[in-house]
């Protein structure tokens, strides 16, 4: 009877490093088409984040890729910064558009998150992530539950506020990070 047990624990072993083994040579072999797709969904976002941009150009800046937009001239209409943070779930990656000077947030776009279908999953739709823009940059954002009447005030998401205050957290650290290392006067 005990040597029983020993050969399926054995074979419960060959079995769990041949599907991991498995699982790594997949993510190997997909990892580089994946980070293109989210490269992709990144370069296309930024025209709708930006107004007036038709393109961005990724610069390193803090030793983090951040992207200029630029309109057809080549022209600086503004930033890009990618970030990402804790949800109530899972992580949160997204993109912030910024003005020339950084000074006031142009749009948001929520590139990944896995929150709580129906409740936290609703800081992607449209209408949420339209509160950030012409929010300024200069300060903190705050979530309030209710009416955002007063600058800088986010309306919480009706039901997952932790998912709106995490986007809203990501969102302050993200940009006062760039101000912070921006270089002086870069358009």
């Amino acid at each position: 009877m005990k040597r029983n047990y020993i050969q399926q624990a054995w074979l419960v072993i060959v079995l769990a490093c041949l599907f991991g083994a498995a699982l790594a040579a997949v993510h190997a072999g997909l990892g580089p088409r994946i980070a293109q797709n989210r490269l992709n969904d990144t370069l296309s976002q930024i025209p709708t984040l930006v107004e007036g941009a038709a393109r961005g150009e990724p610069l390193e800046i803090g030793g983090r890729i951040v992207y200029r937009a630029v309109d057809g001239e080549g022209a600086a209409a503004g930033w890009v910064v990618p970030a990402g943070g804790q949800g109530f779930a899972d992580r949160i990656e997204l993109l912030i558009g910024l003005d020339r000077e950084a000074a006031q947030i142009t749009g948001l776009y929520i590139l990944q998150q896995n929150e709580t279908p129906g409740l936290g999953n609703r800081v992607t739709e449209p209408e949420w992530r339209a509160r950030f823009a012409g929010q300024s940059a200069l300060a903190p954002l705050t979530v309030v539950k209710g009416r955002a009447g007063g600058a800088g005030e986010v309306e919480a998401v009706t039901g997952a506020t932790v998912s709106s205050q995490s986007v809203v957290g990501i969102v302050n650290e993200a940009v006062a990070r760039f101000r912070r290392e921006r270089p002086e006067g870069a358009p």
